[in-house]
């Protein structure tokens, strides 16, 4: 082969590895998807009610003035409006070439959050770097940065994903990383939740289900041996076993989520007349916010609220499906599995179906970072539903 041949070769080697020109570019953009804008903006204002509701009495308390946990929520759901704003009108193509830089800074503020006098510690845990009166937790943005990242690194892989070695083994080692410094917060939590976003991504990519289960078993190992050797972990696990063998200590949430919402009955006590929020129930006002929710809107409440997330879950995946190619694919099923295992989670704990782990209740629970990281989200879902081909 010439010097010219050789030139062109890898020339056209080079060109097959640049990201495919934009299909949407000969697509009529549409109006973002409004019934998912309307679902999440009811949910944002079910949540502020909600936070206020349930926090008033501990901010009287802690903080002397009763809309103190309002205040910040409302701050920050503005904040988030903006962030979804901006992720809705970004050319969002551009993170396929963003995405490892963005992973990257992920795993740079994992890493900086475990620097003593850098990461903010509080109530046993190490998970935010402050900025001077605000706090974040890198550990939200990482969520998204591994569903931006892995929807475009499994797009560019290809048919490679079928190898073993090329396709699932440098995910599985990638991953372990991310799981373990969120781990050392400790946060096993948003630990699992990333770790369950991942393997549905890869499923959806076309992993081979063989080399799924393999990753899935370890995962699960991983898992188990984060619960056995930290004993605050075992104790949260056996309390959701029997929550009443130890009803003062370990089994003291469970128990009070679960006298919250059978409080609530059919109807609900009615709004601001829960009588859990008087420091019986921890972390009310965050990670238990369901069990409030329930205690003063009742049954009714609470399946309005699920069913309103059930509706949120069926737009994500259908734009997915619409979507114009398989970046786009992956990266709205991403988001959307996303935001859903956090539910499935955060519900499954509240109602004593699943072992206790902090994961708070998107859109609904008091916190800056799941709030902004939440609507960005959902920003990125309403621009990809711009260039759905159905």
């Amino acid at each position: 082969m010439g010097e010219d041949e050789r030139g062109r070769a890898v020339a056209g080697d080079r060109r097959a590895r640049r990201p495919a020109v934009r299909p949407w570019r000969k697509l009529r953009r549409k109006p973002p998807d409004f019934a998912l804008f309307l679902t999440a903006a009811i949910l944002l204002g079910i949540g502020v009610v909600m936070v206020f509701s349930s926090s008033y009495v501990k901010a009287d308390r802690l903080y002397g003035d009763p809309y103190y946990y309002l205040k910040r929520q409302v701050a920050w759901a503005g904040v988030g409006l903006v962030a979804m704003l901006v992720a809705l009108n970004l050319d969002y193509w551009h993170l396929r070439r963003w995405a490892r830089p963005i992973l990257v800074l992920g795993i740079v503020l994992l890493v900086m959050v475990l620097v003593p006098g850098v990461g903010r510690a509080a109530g046993g845990a190490r998970r935010w770097l402050g900025f001077g009166p605000v706090s974040f937790q890198p550990s939200e943005f990482m969520k998204l940065a591994v569903v931006i990242w892995l929807s475009a690194s499994l797009t560019a892989r290809g048919a490679r994903l079928r190898q073993f070695s090329q396709g699932t083994l440098p995910y599985m080692v990638l991953l372990a990383l991310i799981f373990g410094l969120v781990l050392l917060q400790p946060d096993l939590g948003t630990a699992v939740a990333i770790g369950g976003t991942s393997f549905l991504l890869l499923f959806c990519a076309g992993v081979p289900v063989v080399h799924l289960l393999a990753a899935g078993g370890i995962g699960l190992v991983g898992v188990a041996w984060a619960i056995v050797t930290e004993e605050y972990r075992l104790r949260r696990f056996l309390a959701f076993l029997d929550p009443f063998a130890d009803p003062l200590g370990s089994g003291f949430h469970i128990i009070q989520a679960l006298y919250a919402i059978g409080s609530g009955g059919l109807f609900g006590l009615g709004l601001g007349n829960s009588r859990q929020k008087f420091f019986y129930l921890p972390e009310q006002h965050t990670d238990f916010i369901f069990a409030i929710l329930s205690e003063e809107l009742g049954f009714i409440g609470g399946v309005t609220v699920l069913g309103l997330y059930f509706f949120l879950a069926w737009r994500g995946f259908r734009i997915a499906l619409a979507a114009p190619d398989t970046f786009s694919t992956l990266l709205a099923a991403g988001v959307t599995g996303m935001l859903i295992l956090q539910i499935i989670v955060n519900i499954g704990v509240v109602t004593a179906t699943l072992p206790i782990t902090g994961i708070p209740l998107p859109l609904l629970s008091f916190g800056g970072s799941s709030l902004v990281f939440s609507l960005a989200g959902i920003g990125i879902l309403m621009n990809i539903s711009r260039y759905q081909t159905q």
